[in-house]
């Protein structure tokens, strides 16, 4: 615990930092995602059972484990992290309870960068996969089905 502790603080934001802005959503850009400051997803490290609450640290695939949510760049370099929360815990309110839905949704993660799509002023956003909530700074796939209208 000494070195994981001395890890986190000493080196920690030296490596997992936001960086520069603009180059991720220049990235992001020349791929197709317009005004994207990063990709959301968590992961699941495997543990060994703890003594105490272990139901809570068994995933759905049956496993002990603690979830790594990050926010990565263009290049996949890590922006963000927050880890562990149980296994059994949702993406979701991980994702809610972490530093990073707060300053995004106090606005103050990204500077101020808006860009207008059609007539609609878009802010810097981060994609997520479904499990994420639909935010106005957070992009996820459509999960309904699709007609010609929609």
């Amino acid at each position: 615990m000494q070195v994981a502790n001395t890890i986190v603080e000493l080196l920690l934001s030296k490596v997992v930092t936001l960086g520069n802005v603009q180059v991720i959503i220049d990235g992001f850009a020349a791929m197709g995602f317009p005004n994207c400051g990063g990709a959301i997803d968590r992961t699941h490290i495997p543990i060994l059972g703890p003594g105490h609450q272990g139901s809570q640290y068994i995933n759905r695939k049956g496993y002990f484990s603690m979830v790594l949510q990050a926010l990565v760049d263009h290049k996949g370099r890590f922006t963000n992290i927050n880890v562990g929360w149980p296994g059994k815990v949702h993406d979701a309110r991980v994702f809610r309870n972490s530093g990073l839905f707060r300053q995004l949704q106090e606005g103050i993660y990204f500077p101020e960068h808006k860009i207008t799509v059609g007539d609609v002023e878009m802010p810097i956003v981060i994609l997520g996969d479904p499990a994420y909530p639909l935010m106005p700074w957070l992009m996820k796939p459509y999960t309904g089905t699709l007609d010609s209208e929609k």
